[in-house]
């Protein structure tokens, strides 16, 4: 069971979109699949269930904020996953989903407070139990339910986003090729780096009341996928080519295929709550995904 975080620190990346159809493409080739949405704006989330849906049934028990929330009972992992229906009968593999929720940036502030710690031996127990949070959860799972786990992050690097680094087996980067989006390409590059080395460091205190031990990470950049690709005469149009170019020049793998620019296809898709690749009313597009699904199974 691999288990991939797809993050940026800039906003805006297609980054929903990708999961929502890498996820279902992965489906539709008979994989199991669960998706977790810790993204705050839930837009994973209702890609899948509708808003009035999630607020009737799921919002008040069956969300990753469930899970997060230290000042209730705590629940089982698996009772926060759900089914989404209308794309089951699209794939032969297994769909599911773990939702998100709104005020999940309150956890992410809650967990802060367990941080710290009366000397130095209780700052870093306290710290190894805070980022291990998610990974326990993902532990209770039989890794035999599933093929895959995709993390869809939010734009930044608080608490809750480096539960899933440290959870993760790798990390999935997308980016539009534009100025803003690959700036920070590196910097997060090198705040993973700084996050899994002091991780490491710290899960090698020992615990005098606990004899198990904790596993270090090496969570491993898979590559940066460029969404919202504009295209002219079969290839990405001149204005952007510098900035691709400038990307494989920072040693990290690149993806040879896109996620095109395609605003009306991909922003209508989640009121019906089936992803592109999955519908395929766009020959063109859906056949991109596959590429990159097929790429991107070859990688891992």
């Amino acid at each position: 069971m691999k288990v991939i975080s797809i993050i940026n620190y800039k906003g805006g990346v297609g980054k929903t979109t990708l999961t929502a159809n890498l996820a279902g493409e992965l489906a539709y080739r008979g994989k199991k699949v669960l998706m977790i949405d810790l993204d705050p704006q839930a837009s994973l989330t209702f890609s899948f269930i509708k808003p009035e849906e999630w607020r009737e049934h799921i919002a008040s028990t069956q969300t990753i904020k469930n899970w997060f929330n230290t000042k209730k009972k705590e629940v089982a992992f698996a009772d926060l996953i759900i089914e989404p229906l209308k794309a089951k009968s699209y794939t032969t593999g297994k769909l599911h989903l773990i939702s998100s929720h709104l005020e999940l940036i309150n956890v992410d502030l809650e967990l802060a407070t367990k941080l710290g710690g009366a000397n130095l031996q209780q700052a870093k127990e306290n710290f190894i139990k805070v980022h291990r949070r998610l990974i326990t959860g993902i532990s209770q799972i039989d890794p035999n339910l599933y093929d895959l786990i995709l993390i869809d992050c939010p734009p930044n690097f608080n608490i809750v986003t480096k539960n899933a680094i440290v959870a993760s087996d790798y990390i999935l980067i997308p980016a539009k090729p534009d100025y803003l989006s690959t700036l920070g390409i590196d910097y997060l590059k090198k705040s993973l780096d700084r996050l899994v080395k002091e991780y490491n460091e710290y899960c090698e205190i020992e615990d005098d009341d606990d004899d198990s031990s904790i596993s270090k990470i090496s969570p491993k950049i898979l590559g940066v996928i460029f969404t919202m690709v504009q295209f002219y005469g079969g290839e990405p149009i001149s204005a952007i080519r510098p900035f691709i170019s400038q990307t494989k020049k920072l040693g990290i793998h690149v993806f040879e295929n896109y996620f095109r620019e395609n605003k009306t296809l991909f922003d209508d898709a989640p009121q019906y709550g089936i992803p592109v690749v999955l519908e395929g009313r766009r020959a063109d597009i859906v056949k991109e995904i596959e590429n990159f699904v097929t790429e991107f199974e070859r990688l891992i």
